[in-house]
């Protein structure tokens, strides 16, 4: 009988006492995904491929002037749809999030806990307010643009985190949309540091370009000393290094994280262990609808690192499932299409 080590031991004993894979905080925000043309995004003003903030009066005008009925609508916002992920592909997750006591709060509630998330929304009375929205705009070259008017969860704060739920985590996951408020940055800190005091692992996501070249520096205060994993895209890792090249900013990352992930699109990825660089083989689809497909790359290699898959083999398995996400719309894939994956990477014939 082969000897496990110690290191290895003491990994295990740290994972079976654990209650959650993922927990996870971001702005919940219901998803609208819907299609439209470019002539649309030019004539209402709106930046192609970018996430943008508006009012409420702003998104309903953007909304009355779209076929809402041939949308989709489910719960949503960037982590949500990553610790969604880490549910469908058999973890364990815990997201909190605000939501108002509207219809549309109730509606992400259900839908939430319908894909074996917990949340604080289950034990807490909703308050009163507006719940968030978020309008994606897929067009004919697959590209997402997002319109999110953000409601209550602009008031999302560190009274929303859950410590205990947080402790009995092995990563806490943060999105980076929430630093376009103060008290969401403070949230992220609150939470980063109750993590590390806990021996939480940390992970990040900058969520989108403009979040790393509008609010650079509130983005490296949550950052501060460095986070244990990191998820960008090139654009972002650029962005946030202020290097030139690609070559250039994965070196420059490793001053951010100790371990990360960059996503290229169509080209695969690039990862890094803390040891070594590892190239992740792109998935050959015709893609229709880019949206989501960061967020499902994120849930599913979590699931992949705290569910006894090596690095590369998680890297592998997040290629796959976001690979099968653009060809289809919406941000998410179905419990069975997840099950379908892990059969197809893991199970052998």
């Amino acid at each position: 009988m082969q000897k496990i080590s110690q290191n290895v031991e003491n990994e295990i004993i740290y994972k079976m006492s654990k209650t959650y894979n993922v927990y996870g905080i971001g702005n919940a925000l219901v998803d609208i995904v819907t299609e439209v043309d470019d002539k649309f995004l030019q004539d209402n003003n709106i930046e192609k491929g970018l996430m943008t903030l508006v009012d409420e009066e702003n998104q309903t005008k953007i909304s009355n002037a779209i076929d809402m009925n041939n949308s989709n609508m489910q719960c949503g916002g960037s982590a949500a749809n990553s610790i969604i992920a880490v549910s469908q592909f058999g973890g364990s997750s815990y997201y909190s999030c605000k939501v108002a006591n509207d219809e549309l709060g109730e509606f992400y509630k259900t839908d939430l806990s319908s894909n074996g998330v917990d949340s604080n929304l289950q034990s807490e009375a909703l308050e009163a307010g507006i719940t968030g929205k978020c309008l994606v705009m897929t067009t004919e070259d697959a590209s997402r643009t997002m319109n999110t008017f953000l409601g209550i969860t602009e008031s999302y704060s560190k009274s929303e985190i859950k410590e205990a739920a947080l402790k009995n985590s092995e990563y806490l996951y943060m999105e980076g949309y929430l630093v376009t408020s103060e008290n969401g940055q403070e949230a992220m800190k609150h939470a980063k540091k109750l993590a590390e005091d806990s021996g939480v692992k940390t992970a990040l996501t900058f969520s989108d370009p403009a979040m790393v070249k509008y609010f650079k520096e509130p983005m490296i205060s949550v950052v501060g000393q460095g986070v244990d994993l990191l998820f960008c895209n090139e654009e972002e890792a650029m962005l946030y290094t202020g290097k030139d090249s690609l070559s250039e900013a994965k070196e420059a990352l490793k001053n951010a994280a100790k371990k990360f992930v960059i996503t290229l699109g169509e080209k695969g990825a690039i990862l890094f262990d803390g040891e070594t660089f590892i190239d992740i083989d792109p998935n050959k689809v015709d893609a229709i609808d880019s949206n989501g497909a960061g967020d499902l790359f994120a849930g599913a290699f979590m699931y992949g690192i705290t569910n006894g898959k090596s690095f590369a083999e998680s890297g592998k398995l997040a290629s796959l499932a976001s690979s099968k996400v653009v060809t289809q719309f919406g941000p998410r894939l179905e419990s069975s299409q997840a099950k379908e994956i892990l059969n197809e990477l893991f199970v052998e014939a």
